[in-house]
């Protein structure tokens, strides 16, 4: 590890086979804590390159538990986390609502790492039962349209880096891989990031493979559609900033979608959009995340999957998935 830490403090980067390499011996126990903060803290001081996150990747999907979902056509909605923002929990949120509509969604999180209500802290206060079984997930998805992936269930080589990111409380390349290890591998993928580099590196990620997806990023630093300000959206077909007109509806004041201040707060607040009860700014930032998910997978225009969205909303259905899943 101390020739690798002296090559990147020299700001030199590893090629993609040193990555896979070195993610490899930090699951397998190689590495004191302390040798493994200063690499994560190393790539504090810029971000990883298209090599070197295509070498993190494939040694994490190397040694994760494997889920073959080949089945179902699917999607994923995320984001990178540790924009600092505090929002609710837009993108789970988002989740139900696409499930709703009908569309299999494999939702991959964990708990909050920059903030405490991550989708896993909601979820499992919600009642939501996390689990790394294949047919448990399969059923999940079949009865409730959204199976939840809680990331350590599924990268367990990963448990001793969890206590040095918790340490360090900032975020990390690791923030930037989670949308990347999904188990399931979706075809279909939405995910927001925290900046304008980190938008252009997975754009540059995603191109190397052959998933539908969209990648977002609000100008003012949110790490999803939040409608607050002009956005960045890069897709397999096209590279445009937009604001709230994209979507026909109007900006929205950065107060009126803070998250909770505790766990309960979060849960209350994530119930109440998804029975309907949510406020008019709340529910259009769903919405707007919902429809273009749903716009990635199927290509419709975002007219017509803002109506889906909304009718999967209006009608109890997206709440119904959310009901089934804390059943099963």
């Amino acid at each position: 590890m101390k020739e690798i830490l002296e090559n990147l403090f020299e700001y030199n980067k590893l090629d993609y086979n040193q990555a896979k390499r070195v993610l490899i011996e930090i699951a397998s126990n190689k590495y004191s804590n302390s040798e493994i903060a200063s690499f994560i803290t190393a790539f504090k001081m810029r971000n990883p390159s298209i090599e070197e996150m295509e070498g993190f990747r494939d040694a994490l999907l190397e040694l994760c538990v494997k889920i073959d979902f080949n089945e179902f056509n699917t999607i994923d909605l995320c984001g990178t986390g540790g924009d600092g923002k505090d929002t609710f929990n837009i993108s789970t949120i988002s989740s139900f609502i696409v499930a709703g509509a009908g569309f299999k969604v494999t939702k991959h999180g964990n708990y909050g790492v920059s903030s405490n209500c991550g989708s896993s802290n909601v979820l499992e206060s919600l009642g939501v039962k996390f689990s790394n079984d294949e047919s448990h997930l399969k059923k999940c998805l079949e009865d409730s349209n959204i199976c939840y992936l809680h990331a350590p269930l599924f990268h367990p080589s990963m448990k001793n880096v969890a206590p040095v990111r918790k340490n360090l409380g900032f975020k990390t390349f690791f923030n930037l891989l989670g949308p990347l290890v999904n188990p399931t591998k979706p075809q279909n993928q939405i995910t927001g990031v925290y900046n304008l580099e980190t938008a252009r590196l997975y754009g540059y990620i995603f191109k190397n493979t052959d998933k539908n997806f969209s990648i977002i990023y609000s100008l003012d630093g949110y790490d999803e559609i939040s409608l607050t300000n002009e956005f960045k959206l890069i897709t397999n077909k096209e590279e445009i900033i937009s604001d709230a007109s994209f979507f026909k509806l109007n900006k929205v004041d950065p107060k009126k979608i803070l998250g909770g201040k505790s766990i309960k707060e979060s849960a209350d607040i994530f119930v109440k959009i998804l029975s309907g009860r949510g406020s008019e700014s709340q529910v259009n930032v769903v919405l707007a995340n919902s429809s273009l998910a749903i716009r990635t997978s199927t290509g419709k225009d975002i007219e017509e999957c803002y109506t889906i969205a909304k009718e999967s909303l209006d009608s109890g259905k997206a709440y119904n998935s959310l009901k089934k899943l804390i059943e099963l």
